[in-house]
């Protein structure tokens, strides 16, 4: 199978989030109700225009989603909705955004 071009794939960015709670969060918990919550706003085609891959970094209730460069505000404005992980009260906010992966690494986690 031949290889893209550079031109022809989707430009990509590194949001780093963080999940305020009273009690620890783990990493899937977090995942599903911000999976949940981006699904109730932007909805199927939003979901698929913003392509969020959900990395496996997770420190210090922090984590990395792999977003669409064009969808950067619609997915930080989504994070705002989620008001429950588990059943408990949660506040996930944005911290960062990278196009570098290892920036994002050393600068936010």
């Amino acid at each position: 199978m031949a290889h893209m071009l550079p031109t022809l794939r989707e430009k990509k960015r590194y949001l780093v989030y963080e999940v305020i709670a009273d009690k620890e969060v783990l990493r899937n918990d977090a995942e599903i109700a911000i999976k949940q919550a981006l699904q109730q706003f932007l909805g199927d085609y939003g979901m698929a225009k913003a392509g969020v891959i959900f990395l496996k970094d997770w420190k210090n209730q922090r984590g990395i989603m792999k977003i669409s460069h064009k969808e950067t505000d619609k997915v930080r404005a989504g994070l705002i909705l989620v008001k429950e992980i588990n059943k408990e009260k949660a506040i996930v906010k944005s911290i960062g955004l990278s196009g570098i992966l290892e920036k994002t690494r050393l600068k936010y986690l």
